[in-house]
């Protein structure tokens, strides 16, 4: 598991690097086979289409992390840090940046689909990287499923069965548009992101001319510190849920134009955007309602703008509630779809699910993978706790890519390895003081995980002596 380090356009074609490829954890350019399986050169026909350009990038960066999340997760923050959601908001948002400045910098280097799944591969090992992708993969499909069923929540305020039908409609619907190519996904999430953020504009300035906002119910400084500084991790750990959608920027370093130059531009443009929004928001709801009328409400926005005197807003936080999560629905099926192309290259998972659609150039068989595990989420399972346990994996996740930032050479850097160890650190925090049941679901998923590949290694290598290649 010794550091890797690799040049800016990623993996080298030395002939000890192909002789050590299971220890490397990539291809060579001498070996089209390999090449093939490396996430980092798919042969020229298994290649994604280059449509996307800045404005598409930041938009689709957007659609993930202004969706549900912000409609949703100041409730659990104030039940543990109440106005120290403010504080923990803060604490999310600098982490946060540090894992985007990390991710944009090993998405230059390292073009082609997979994020961090690729990038810890070629800097720190084929472990760390099975690692990441494993709780990207795990995480954002439960993810997924809890903004479906948001969405039906908003759109269907009926008995459960109907929500869930409807959720698992609305799964199968965005992955149809998905599997028809990445041109109508962009430009879907467009149309779904700008009418997300008006419906948020109104709600704020409802709040704004109600009447009834006021700093009173802030609760003063004691109120900031109600919760200490466990409540205000925490609180900092649940809202990470809602800005991890950057992510979704570096999984498509295939599909966009002139990758070096977009992907470092369009991720800190749409974090700082959703750091902006999510701050006016939250600020916006604990003047209107307070730390305590947020904790309690199933849907703390929409308690909000009825408690600042402007209820009549109630069903453009319903519609806008539906718009935030379909948007992130669409673009984190996509981004899972990707990275599960990436590790099925590495043959960390089934190899069918590496097929691109010969006429929309998209992972077609992962994406319909992610559809039916997300629809069998939303029919059968409980998803109250899963923002914990899906924060848990995706901390993990940016945790390898600051240490893979860490490893990169000063020619590949464009920010101070300060801020890897800062991001790094921050992740291992935050994961450590999330709700216990979460870090423990979290801990045996990755058990789970990591085991499943020792097993199928041990597999191959039997294999392998008796004429079939290790591909580990």
């Amino acid at each position: 598991m010794a550091f890797r380090r690799r040049n800016r356009g990623g993996p080298s074609a030395t002939a000890s690097e192909a002789a050590g490829a299971e220890a490397a954890g990539s291809g060579t350019a001498a070996s089209g086979a390999a090449g093939a399986e490396s996430g980092a050169g798919p042969a020229g026909g298994e290649r994604l289409a280059r449509r996307l350009g800045t404005g598409d990038a930041v938009l689709i960066g957007l659609g993930s992390m202004v969706g549900a999340g912000v409609f949703a997760v100041f409730g659990p923050a104030a039940r543990v840090a109440g106005t120290g959601l403010l504080v923990g908001l803060v604490v999310a948002a600098v982490v946060a940046y540090c894992n985007a400045v990390a991710s944009a910098q090993l998405a230059a280097a390292y073009p082609t689909s997979g994020g961090t799944y690729v990038y810890g591969r070629e800097r720190l090992g084929p472990w760390w990287g099975f690692a990441a992708g494993w709780g990207f993969v795990v995480g954002k499909t439960a993810s997924c499923a809890a903004m479906a069923l948001t969405f039906a929540s908003y759109a269907v305020p009926g008995p459960g069965w109907a929500r869930r039908a409807v959720a698992a409609a609305a799964v199968a619907a965005l992955a149809s548009l998905n599997y028809r190519g990445v041109t109508r996904t962009a430009l879907l999430t467009r149309v779904l992101v700008v009418a997300s953020l008006a419906a948020l504009a109104v709600v704020v300035a409802g709040i704004a001319v109600g009447g009834r906002a006021s700093a009173a119910h802030l609760g003063g400084w004691a109120a900031v510190g109600e919760g200490g500084l466990y409540g205000v991790l925490q609180a900092a750990g649940l809202l990470f849920f809602a800005f991890a959608g950057y992510a979704r920027i570096a999984t498509m370093g295939e599909e966009v134009r002139d990758p070096s130059r977009t992907i470092p531009r369009a991720i800190p443009v749409a974090l700082f955007i959703a750091v902006a929004v999510y701050l006016v928001v939250g600020a916006a709801a604990l003047l209107a309602a307070g730390p305590r009328v947020l904790a309690d409400a199933a849907a703390p926005l929409a308690a909000a703008v009825e408690a600042a005197g402007a209820g009549a807003l109630a069903p453009v936080v319903r519609v806008g509630a539906a718009l935030a999560s379909l948007g992130a629905l669409l673009a984190l099926i996509a981004g899972i779809g990707r990275t599960a192309l990436a590790m099925a290259r590495h043959r960390d998972l089934p190899g069918w699910l590496a097929a691109v659609h010969p006429r929309h150039r998209v992972p077609h068989h992962a994406e319909v993978a992610v559809a039916v595990a997300v629809c069998a989420l939303v029919a059968a399972a409980d998803l109250r706790g899963v923002i914990g346990f899906s924060s848990f994996g995706v901390l993990v996740y940016y945790a390898v890519a600051n240490a893979s930032a860490f490893t990169q050479a000063a020619a590949d850097r464009r920010w101070p390895r300060a801020l890897n160890v800062l991001g790094g650190a921050g992740c291992v925090v935050l994961a450590a003081t999330l709700p216990w049941t979460s870090v423990l679901a979290g801990a045996v998923m990755f058990a789970v995980g990591l085991g499943g590949r020792w097993l199928a290694l041990r597999r191959r290598g039997r294999g392998a002596s008796g004429g079939v290649p290790d591909g580990g």
